[in-house]
């Protein structure tokens, strides 16, 4: 049995039954017991993201907005471009359905875990706050679950070195800039690896402020650049949506039969993939909600869910809706050829190759910041809120980015699924047992809300 043989059986193992039931079912029952908050209180998050919250001075870091952008830096990233491509090329169209769906109820799991970072949060040794799973979990349930916290920080530094922090995004920019533009990938790697040291250096206040720049512009225009092809090939629009939402539940029938789809294929790559890509129930947007300066948990968990609702529904969607209305997804092309492909031809021409390239750049780019910050918090737990080791960890991470380039993509993604689904299991387990503070916060807000004691 090859290493590959390997890492696809512990894959399976990890992303079977159990995980599936527990995202999707943490999600369903949070939706229900806070009353489809991410649908009726969607445009009041959307509000609070650029209104301040009265009375600054709050404990905190960086801005809500500021959060919530190195959140986003690190949610939007290859996920979005390559994991999508990857998912309809395994799993067929159906796979961006599934990528919806556990989307929409994983907004009301974003929201629940922004909530408890705000929640249960503290400083470290430097000052500096504490906050995410590791620290709800140990505040929240009970210094009995340390070692439940412990497992979520050491899989967080896992997932940050070995999984989206690294090999997917570096990657994904290398070979990109070298399929589009020729340039050599050990070029761009010591380039990307130059300027990545420059800015994790820095800490979290450079990081975000980085991301609060880059992620909104980066976001916008790959919008536009998609909902160009959407536009000039508007007729096709409704058959792919038909093609995505038919092949969900019968692939054999909407697809011929030819590709030898199946359903559990389609549901297994759309949720891994829409996990990655959002990360909702990960349980890594919390390390950087708890930095926000706001003194309501609820506010922040509004805040917070929206990040899945614009990562998923919106930029997700857009790659998905060019790639399989342009019938690319049929051919041996995956990954983010795949999609500079889908481009091409939506756009016919090939500054669509260039577009997926340079938004595949800064989304990836960013992707990274964002996940250095989240493991050096994990390591910091693990360590016991000591800040020594850091300068290790930074450089460890700083190496990992520059080795990236070199390893086979079948092997990065698999590598990165694992660690994922290990990480989301102590979360979802904290979410679970924390529900009824969960509940609890959010109807004492919104009372205190309608009775005008809040603005």
């Amino acid at each position: 049995m090859s290493f590959d043989d390997i890492l696809n059986t512990i894959n399976s193992l990890i992303w079977g039954a159990p995980l599936l039931i527990l995202l999707s079912g943490v999600g369903l029952y949070l939706t229900f017991a806070l009353k489809g908050i991410q649908f009726c209180q969607l445009g009041r998050a959307f509000v609070y993201m650029f209104k301040p919250e009265k009375g600054q001075g709050q404990a905190g870091d960086i801005s809500a907005f500021a959060a919530l952008s190195t959140a986003l830096a690190a949610t939007i990233g290859t996920g979005n471009i390559v994991g999508v491509a990857t998912a309809i090329h395994s799993g067929g169209p159906g796979a961006l359905f599934w990528m919806w769906l556990i989307a929409l109820f994983g907004m009301a799991t974003k929201y629940a875990e922004g909530l408890l970072a705000i929640k249960f949060r503290g400083r470290d040794k430097d000052g500096f706050i504490a906050g995410g799973p590791m620290y709800y979990i140990e505040m929240g349930m009970g210094k009995k679950w340390k070692w439940l916290a412990k497992a979520f920080a050491f899989f967080g530094v896992l997932v940050a070195l070995l999984g989206i922090g690294t090999f997917p995004q570096v990657n994904g920019i290398t070979h990109s800039l070298e399929s589009t533009f020729d340039v050599p990938v050990v070029f761009s790697s010591i380039i990307l690896t130059l300027v990545v040291t420059s800015i994790v250096l820095g800490g979290v206040k450079r990081i975000s402020k980085i991301a609060s720049i880059v992620v909104p512009f980066m976001a916008v225009a790959y919008v536009i650049a998609s909902v160009s092809v959407l536009i000039m090939n508007a007729e096709k629009v409704p058959d792919a949506i038909v093609l995505i939402v038919h092949a969900a539940f019968n692939p054999e029938a909407a697809l011929g039969g030819a590709f030898g789809f199946t359903v559990m294929q389609a549901i297994q790559l759309g949720v891994a993939r829409g996990i990655f890509s959002n990360e909702s129930g990960l349980g890594s947007a919390p390390i950087a909600a708890a930095a926000a300066q706001t003194k309501e948990p609820v506010r922040q968990g509004l805040i917070s869910m929206t990040g899945t609702f614009l990562d998923t529904i919106i930029v997700c969607t857009m790659t998905g809706l060019v790639i399989v209305l342009t019938g690319a997804w049929t051919g041996e092309a995956e990954g983010a050829e795949l999609t500079n492909l889908a481009f091409n031809q939506g756009l016919e021409s090939s500054f669509g190759a260039v577009v997926v390239t340079v938004g595949l750049a800064f989304f990836a780019f960013t992707t990274i910041l964002g996940w250095c910050y989240y493991g050096e918090r994990c390591f910091v737990y693990l360590t016991n809120g000591k800040t020594k080791g850091i300068k290790f960890y930074r450089l460890l991470f700083i190496a990992l980015i520059a080795s990236a380039p070199f390893l086979q993509l079948k092997t990065i993604w698999t590598i990165a699924d694992i660690v994922n689904g290990l990480m989301a299991f102590p979360n979802l387990i904290s979410l679970i047992a924390l529900r009824k503070v969960i509940i609890e916060e959010t109807k004492n807000y919104f009372f205190r809300l309608k009775n005008g004691e809040l603005k």
